[in-house]
């Protein structure tokens, strides 16, 4: 009986604590969202409002303002095609390095390699926002789970205390087999 106690308590002090985390963990998903959606609305960020400078997959955010990570994403999915366009198809990598084995000389490649560098460097730091995004819903799943789970534990917890039995007063009661149980 002792351990069953012990365990019952163990049981009941990790449920607790799961369900005191759950929360903490689900404010800090929604503030780490709130803190992405503030620092990409102060970036004025909009897509183009015609749609027809955007690729059909893009056409919904036509003249949208990039708010969220999936926006983000979205916005930087729009700049992979603006700087596949500007190097036909290159990477920074690949442009630099033609422009390195021209003894860098070539004006006209150069301005390609920086908008290839400008247009990576913002395409990725967009791309850090929608990540943080998605790890902020997982923090929140995260969250909900350790509250269910801490629910249950505590729901364990209690159904595996030791019951006590209280010792009847008369001899009757043990023949009936009705004995008081707390």
């Amino acid at each position: 009986m002792r351990s069953r106690k012990i365990a019952s308590v163990l049981m009941a002090l990790v449920g607790a604590g799961m369900v005191a985390a759950g929360p903490v963990m689900v404010y800090e998903g929604v503030h780490g969202q709130q803190m992405i959606t503030d620092e990409l609305t102060a970036q004025k960020i909009t897509f183009p409002a015609d749609k027809a400078q955007l690729p059909d997959a893009l056409k919904a955010y036509a003249g949208q303002q990039v708010t969220t990570g999936s926006d983000a994403k979205a916005y930087a999915d729009l700049i992979a095609e603006h700087v596949a366009k500007a190097t036909g198809g290159k990477t920074y990598s690949q442009v630099s390095e033609e422009w390195i084995a021209g003894g860098r000389k070539d004006e006209q490649l150069a301005q390609v390699r920086q908008t290839a560098f400008m247009g990576e460097t913002l395409r990725g730091s967009l791309m850090s926002a929608y990540q943080a995004e998605q790890v902020t819903w997982l923090v929140i799943g995260l969250g909900g789970l350790l509250i269910a789970l801490g629910a249950t534990a505590g729901v364990t917890a209690y159904s595996m205390r030791p019951r006590r039995i209280v010792v009847p007063a008369s001899p009757e009661a043990l023949v009936s087999g009705h004995l008081p149980v707390s």
